[in-house]
């Protein structure tokens, strides 16, 4: 399974990118997916993730109420919808894929298959 992330970008403090996340493969209907970022000098983190059928999901605390995470499984496309962006959420942000398994995780470790990053900077 390939995944392709787009909706980079630079914003000013308070605007809002859409990034979106298209699968090539036959088991995205059926794959948990979630959203990380890594910022310049810092560990890769969770932002959020999304069930299969896309009833379920979880945020990071840090853009619980900001970021909104939704899915078209006809589209075989995730995406992460980011309003009121602050400078610290700049970074690369990377979609993951949970092969077969329908069920939203933090744990980066268990996802089986990534995407490219895509840059997002937030100017002050």
């Amino acid at each position: 399974v390939q995944l392709q992330a787009s909706g980079g970008g630079l914003v000013q403090s308070g605007g809002s990118l859409r990034l979106s996340c298209t699968a090539f493969g036959r088991t995205f209907r059926t794959s948990a997916m979630g959203w990380f970022r890594q910022a310049p000098g810092k560990e890769r983190e969770f932002v959020g993730a999304i069930s299969s059928g896309g009833d379920t999901a979880y945020y990071a605390d840090s853009v619980k109420g900001r970021f909104t995470i939704s899915r078209d499984n006809a589209k075989n496309t995730v995406y992460l919808q980011m309003n009121s962006l602050k400078p610290e959420d700049t970074g690369v942000y990377y979609c993951a894929g949970r092969l077969g398994n329908g069920w939203p995780t933090i744990n980066q470790r268990i996802y089986d298959y990534w995407g490219q990053g895509t840059l997002v900077t937030v100017s002050s």
